[in-house]
């Protein structure tokens, strides 16, 4: 499908696109996702019915943007997280000659890397909403819709929604940059793992990482990790701490909320030993998902790293 001459047909003929491609349709949901009588329940929903001066972005680009709904890939979530963070990457995937102000048609697209090309998926913009709520991601911002607007031309190219419930961080890196990606066991951690996150951090590289626990999928913990979740790894820093030096980790969990409770997180007393003008550089409390920890208690929380970017 041809975004231009498709957006250039409606805005002739006075309509609204509507994608007989990916329906607004149970079709696209998936057989499985729901029970039936929860699919049937599902109503479509442009944004320009929701709100009175919706936007594709305000305010730029931010994992802050996103939080996950009941229905929802984290793994992809967690992907597009750090995407956010690495602006060279974010304009393949969010092209900006599109918006709901100029030229609005119903009609959007966004680019995913598949098998060696980048792949050009349009979409119409109604949304699956069930019982008046998202069924899937929803945006912080009420007016801001393009976490809503990719994840739907992500089901699309991956056949469904329901085909985003389930899947592999892995996988979605490489499909937002087309990059090369690396995984770390960290069951079994490389020695030089602090030097490998700042390395990544430096060369600016997506990067993500996930708890065990299959069987105990978005099971929260005492200490606020979630098993069976996917993350994403915003930051790694040394950082000089009483009399000497502490690496930390900063990850952000893509429901948008929930965060670890332990050292180094938002209320903890480490941060009373570090100079103040540090502190406040690196440290958020805030209840929106971003926490830091220690490498040490990251490995043990942790089962993989993955690491993606351009070049090995």
């Amino acid at each position: 499908q041809d975004f231009s001459r498709l957006r250039g047909l409606c805005l002739s003929q006075g309509l609204l696109f509507e994608d007989a491609t990916f329906p607004a349709h149970v079709s696209s949901i998936g057989p499985n996702l729901l029970p039936e009588d929860k699919l049937w329940r599902i109503q479509w929903k442009r944004p320009t019915e929701l709100q009175r001066n919706p936007y594709l972005i305000v305010d730029g680009v931010s994992r802050f943007d996103i939080m996950q709904g009941e229905i929802g890939g984290c793994w992809m979530l967690a992907a597009l997280g750090s995407l956010t963070l690495q602006k060279q990457f974010l304009e393949n995937v969010l092209p900006r000659d599109q918006g709901f102000q100029d030229d609005y048609a119903g009609v959007f697209h966004f680019r995913f890397w598949q098998y060696g090309d980048w792949v050009d998926v349009v979409i119409d913009d109604k949304l699956p909403f069930l019982n008046g709520r998202y069924l899937s991601v929803h945006p912080r911002t009420s007016n801001e819709f393009w976490p809503s607007l990719l994840e739907k031309a992500y089901a699309k190219l991956r056949g469904s929604y329901q085909n985003l419930h389930g899947g592999y961080l892995s996988d979605a890196l490489v499909d937002l940059t087309g990059g090369v990606q690396v995984q770390f066991s960290l069951k079994d951690p490389s020695p030089d793992l602090e030097e490998i996150l700042k390395a990544a951090v430096k060369s600016q590289c997506l990067m993500g990482c996930s708890t065990s626990g299959q069987l105990r999928r978005n099971t929260e913990l005492r200490n606020g990790i979630v098993q069976g979740h996917a993350y994403t790894v915003t930051g790694a820093v040394k950082i000089r701490y009483k009399n000497g030096w502490k690496h930390i980790v900063r990850i952000w969990n893509p429901w948008g909320h929930g965060e670890w409770k332990g050292p180094w997180s938002d209320d903890s007393p480490q941060w009373d030993h570090v100079e103040p003008k540090f502190r406040e550089a690196l440290l958020r409390n805030k209840d929106d998902g971003e926490f830091w920890m220690s490498c040490e208690n990251f490995q043990e929380q942790f089962s993989w790293l993955y690491i993606c970017n351009s070049t090995p």
